[in-house]
């Protein structure tokens, strides 16, 4: 691993689909990274944070990733936080097995349809996290293994289950087939008012795009249709808050 290539890496999602690798940074992301058995291949670190972070270097010593200790002013230079802590990793793609299995009696699933902000998508998989979502379906989503995304998602990127699923067809025959109930996040007065369901068995929540939500002929093949009752003249929340929302009266209100 050389830095230019992890500076490839953390610009271009071609590069990372390329080399099914992506960049992390910080202590807390690497730390939660290895806790959750995540295949690191490189572990980069100035010389200032050798002195800083022994405990995060002991667990990737038991991990035995390998180490490049780099000088201060090159950890600078390809930091993208705004406090770098002088500490960065390479991380290998989990491979995407088949997500029939999973899609099991009694799961609740969350299927996100075209999200393209990365701030939007790393909280909603944060949030997913919290609540014990059984697993997350991108769907022609932004990349989830960029940078942004990554930093957005707290290290919950590690622990969500997750599938990449550009065909939202083939997901909701196979949800259906597998007896999961599918419900479109509209807004729409003449859907149902989400309080009102009790989201009985397997349930799959579908969030859409920010700016135009999900598409009609999508939300008619969903087997319902949900909406949020709002007061005064507000007649949309964003992604990520409606996500919010749904996630925890999927959940029954309990985490």
């Amino acid at each position: 691993m050389n830095i230019k290539r992890y500076q490839k890496l953390a610009a271009s999602k071609k590069a990372r689909q390329a080399d099914g690798l992506f960049v992390l940074e910080g202590v807390r992301l690497i730390g939660d990274a290895l806790l959750e058995h995540a295949r690191l291949d490189c572990l980069m670190i100035t010389e200032n944070a050798v002195e800083k972070y022994p405990a995060l270097l002991a667990q990737a010593d038991l991990k035995e990733v390998r180490l490049l200790v780099i000088s201060n002013e090159l950890g600078a230079r390809i930091a993208q936080t705004e406090q770098p802590q002088g500490v960065f990793a390479v991380c290998r793609m989990p491979r995407q097995a088949s997500y029939r299995p999973v899609l099991k009696q009694g799961g609740h699933f969350l299927i996100l349809h075209e999200l393209q902000d990365p701030g939007n998508l790393g909280m909603i998989l944060r949030t997913a996290d919290a609540l014990g979502i059984d697993g997350v379906f991108l769907c022609g989503c932004c990349d989830v293994y960029s940078p942004k995304v990554i930093r957005a998602t707290m290290g919950s990127v590690f622990r969500v289950p997750l599938w990449q699923e550009p065909d939202t067809d083939k997901l909701l025959a196979a949800m259906k087939t597998a007896g999961v109930h599918t419900y479109a996040a509209v807004i729409d007065p003449e859907a149902r008012e989400l309080r009102s369901c009790d989201f009985d068995g397997s349930a799959a929540v579908m969030i859409g795009n920010e700016g135009n939500g999900i598409p009609a002929q999508v939300a008619d093949a969903c087997d319902f249709r949900l909406t949020i009752r709002m007061q005064g003249h507000i007649n949309s929340l964003n992604a990520a808050m409606a996500a919010g929302i749904f996630l925890w009266e999927l959940q029954g209100g309990q985490i």
